[in-house]
């Protein structure tokens, strides 16, 4: 079975060390050591893991390396994380958002994996991204969290 190829944000890799989403985290990452799970990281998801605590660093370098796809920063990554600032999805502010949504939505991504309930897993921003995505020419992204990534025992 081809492995799903997951573009995975930071929260994720911290997940692992918050007692909340930990158990779920950790599952997550299981699969992507017995490669079922391909993760795919953007240069802000390299930048934002650079700031973060030396356990979290820690866990993403002892990823399999081949378990671990670089998206680049394309042009079309930048128009569509544009896109969904102009129409409000997420404010300025919070642009690295709509950029990892960008990103995992131009790679083609099986699906964009993130804790982040305020401004991507969420229903009606998930509507939003997906119809900005298919005004723009590009196809639905599903989005969720870590604890929806599983597969069936006997596959």
């Amino acid at each position: 079975m081809k492995p799903l190829r997951v573009y995975v944000d930071t929260s994720v890799f911290g997940g692992c060390f918050d007692a909340e989403f930990e158990a779920e985290s950790r599952r997550f990452f299981d699969l992507v050591r017995v490669g079922r799970v391909v993760v795919m990281v953007s240069p802000v998801v390299l930048d934002e893991l650079r700031e973060a605590p030396a356990q979290v660093r820690e866990l993403f370098q002892s990823l399999p390396e081949n378990a671990v796809f670089p998206v680049d920063l394309t042009p079309d990554i930048i128009e569509l994380r544009n896109a969904y600032v102009a129409a409000r999805i997420v404010s300025p502010r919070f642009v690295d958002d709509a950029t990892h949504v960008a990103a995992a939505t131009a790679a083609r991504a099986d699906a964009i994996v993130s804790w982040n309930f305020r401004h991507i897993v969420r229903v009606d921003k998930m509507r939003a991204y997906n119809q900005v995505n298919l005004q723009t020419g590009f196809g639905l992204l599903s989005i969720v969290s870590p604890q929806e990534v599983r597969f069936d025992e006997d596959d």
